[in-house]
């Protein structure tokens, strides 16, 4: 009979095995900042224009080289909870403003060590807490007065132009010029009258060969694919966008067919023939030129199009075809069914066209607010052109920033600097130990100059 040795009362009882318990400062809160501040200084050397790239391996084995934070966070796998947590601050980043993951990760680190001395002097976690709080508060009144500049007009080119540049230099120094245009020029074509501007309407497609310079802006859709039919251009054209397959209707469950002659067989495949003409027929009596299918184009229903003209497309992706029909203003139908007039789409030119190596159907439309661009990159690498992308969406989303508020701060660590040197005023005048907090708190600002200078080779104090 086996001895059973009960397990120590208390919390460890209520863990599975090998599970592990900390309390107290010395414990939890130092072991958790120690690991955010490994975190946070080893993507360090990467922050700024003269920052290094990093070499990443991720789990799949695919290499990465970049400098981008954001890039380098993903691809990691992070498990210590504390320093998920800073993970995930970096990816609201992300999503919210498009940039400046490395700033937070950096300011981040910076209040985490502050925080870890004053501890260590002797003040609570509470104390600690509400000295940053405050701290935060009056930094964000502060920010309102540092203001250097406002853009009138988001449609003004040279204004833009100069803005987005100095979020695309952070990216790609030598190419800024080129590509700010080429952003610059996409983001004012997409920008609505009346709506909200919306980073999905650019997008990006890659293909391999030439360099960068070569990279283009198009006025409507680009999809790395060829037409399913003989049809491989038209001009002014309907579009008719299904969801669903362009095929016979088939059961769900197989089904038995009794045949008791060769006349009934002739007969059973010339209606399902019939159906599917007349079908086809409808379509280009509603004036339809493009058909666009998210599922299977059956070869009956090509061999009517190409009968009738009609040019038929295939998307597999389900957003492909969604962004379709924002772009031409067609309605996604899940039956094959007869367009109603304010369901089908239209467009200017649609034509296949090649690429290095690539084939693409180009849906092309004129001029109207609103509408989706692709910017077509072109390189010699899947990297190059990858840091070529991290650097369109930096300067979209900068746009973007600038469609929500149009106010601008001065940069290279200029509005830290002055944050941190009036925050440190401004602890003077509150009493009790929270002063010592907000005075740590305005010195953690200064961290962005430090790294910015260490990273250029300069001595740092």
């Amino acid at each position: 009979m086996a001895l059973h040795i009960p397990k120590a009362p208390g919390f460890m009882s209520m863990l599975k095995e090998g599970s592990r318990y900390f309390e107290g400062l010395e414990e939890a809160v130092y072991r958790n900042i120690e690991a955010c501040l490994a975190l946070s200084k080893s993507i360090r050397s990467t922050f700024g224009p003269s920052g290094q790239n990093k070499i990443v391996i991720n789990h799949i084995g695919r290499l990465f080289v970049t400098n981008d934070a954001a890039t380098i966070l993903k691809e990691l796998e992070v498990t210590h909870p504390a320093a998920k947590i800073l993970v995930m601050a970096s990816q609201q980043q992300e999503q919210e403003a498009g940039d400046g993951t490395n700033v937070v990760f950096q300011l981040s680190g910076a209040l985490l060590e502050q925080a870890r001395d004053l501890l260590r002097m002797g003040l609570s976690v509470a104390q600690v807490t509400s000295g940053y709080e405050m701290g935060c508060k009056k930094a964000l009144e502060i920010l309102d007065e540092l203001v250097v500049e406002s853009v009138s007009d988001v449609r003004c080119y040279k204004s833009v132009l100069r803005i987005i540049k100095t979020a695309v230099m952070s990216k790609q120094v030598e190419l800024a010029e080129f590509l700010s245009e080429l952003i610059t020029k996409a983001c004012i074509e997409t920008l609505p009258q009346k709506s909200h501007f919306n980073v999905d309407n650019i997008r990006v497609l890659k293909v391999l060969g030439a360099g960068v310079s070569q990279s283009r802006m198009i006025k409507g859709m680009v999809f790395r694919r060829e037409t399913e039919g003989d049809i491989k251009e038209v001009h002014n054209g309907k579009v008719a966008i299904f969801s669903c397959p362009v095929d016979a209707l088939q059961t769900e469950t197989k089904g038995t067919v009794l045949l008791t002659s060769a006349d009934e067989l002739t007969k059973f495949s010339k209606g399902e023939e019939d159906l599917m003409e007349k079908h086809m027929r409808s379509l280009s009596d509603a004036g339809v030129k493009v058909i666009v299918s998210g599922g299977k184009v059956g070869e009956l229903a090509l061999h009517y199009a190409n009968k009738l003209n009609m040019m038929v497309v295939k998307l597999s992706s389900k957003f492909d075809v969604r962004r379709l029909c924002q772009a031409t203003g067609a309605t996604a139908l899940p039956q094959l069914v007869t367009p109603t007039a304010e369901e089908l789409g239209h467009v200017n030119h649609v034509y296949t066209d090649e690429i290095a190596d690539a084939s693409v159907v180009i849906f092309e439309q004129d001029t109207h607010e609103g509408t989706v661009v692709t910017l077509l990159i072109r390189g010699s690498t899947e990297n190059i052109m990858d840091d070529v992308e991290r650097a369109i969406d930096d300067g979209v989303n900068t746009f973007k920033c600038l469609t929500r508020s149009p106010k601008l701060v001065a940069g290279a660590g200029a509005t830290e600097i002055e944050l941190a040197r009036r925050l440190a005023s401004y602890a003077g005048t509150v009493p009790g130990l929270e002063q010592y907090a907000i005075r740590e708190f305005a010195r953690a600002f200064e961290v962005a100059v430090k790294v910015l200078a260490e990273n250029a080779g300069q001595k740092v104090c």
